[in-house]
């Protein structure tokens, strides 16, 4: 379970605090994979950030019992001056993977960097470095999988390789996806939580979710 108790945050500013979330209590089904929507705005990434744990409510807390990874397309967590070798073993123990060079023979394949995966990574590009943070998250087996526009990175081929694994991933474990294409929704995901006016609904009826969403 992931459970959102009295969550609130907020964001300073001449007006005053300005709410993103206020006392929520809300409770994320188990068994599903859910698509966030919402307007420009309305919260999402603030949400996504809070359950990854990069960023923390001014209140309130989030409650889980599950394995959760960081955002996957996000190069969050990679340090520039080491290696992409380095990144991979130093993020393998902190998620307490117990073969580290079977890990790290798994992010080298699956990112493709070739010989630049022993080059720091400050010399890599945008989409070098999202390739290595997908690697490194995709290779671990969380629970709960959090994918932020994962599609969209790399080259047609990397994309169609995410993908793959996506599909893959989402028949063991649970996708929470934010992407403003919603035939990339449809395709990953079975329900959807829609985030409006700072309070959350859950849908069970992907389809339900989608019309309620295009009609706010």
């Amino acid at each position: 379970m992931i459970k959102l108790q009295n969550l609130t945050k907020s964001y300073p500013s001449d007006l005053g605090p300005q709410y993103i979330f206020k006392a929520i209590n809300f409770e994320i089904p188990d068994g599903h994979n859910i698509g966030i929507l919402g307007s420009n705005g309305a919260g999402k990434s603030t949400l996504f950030r809070i359950l990854a744990g990069s960023e923390y409510p001014n209140k309130g807390k989030v409650v889980t019992d599950k394995a959760i990874s960081w955002p996957v397309a996000l190069s969050s967590g990679i340090h520039p001056q080491m290696t992409g070798r380095e990144n991979t073993r130093f993020i393998g123990r902190v998620n307490g993977v117990d073969d580290l060079d079977e890990y790290e023979e798994k992010v080298k394949k699956f990112a493709g960097l070739g010989i630049k995966y022993d080059l720091p990574v400050k010399n890599y590009s945008s989409g070098m470095k999202s390739r290595l943070s997908f690697g490194c998250c995709i290779a671990i087996d969380f629970d709960v999988y959090l994918i932020d526009e994962a599609t969209s990175v790399g080259d047609i081929k990397f994309r169609k390789k995410a993908r793959q694994a996506l599909l893959a991933k989402r028949k063991t474990s649970s996708l929470i996806m934010v992407s403003h294409d919603l035939e990339e929704i449809e395709e990953f995901c079975d329900s959807v939580i829609i985030l409006d006016k700072g309070e959350l609904t859950f849908y069970s009826d992907l389809q339900e979710g989608m019309r309620v969403y295009k009609a706010l």
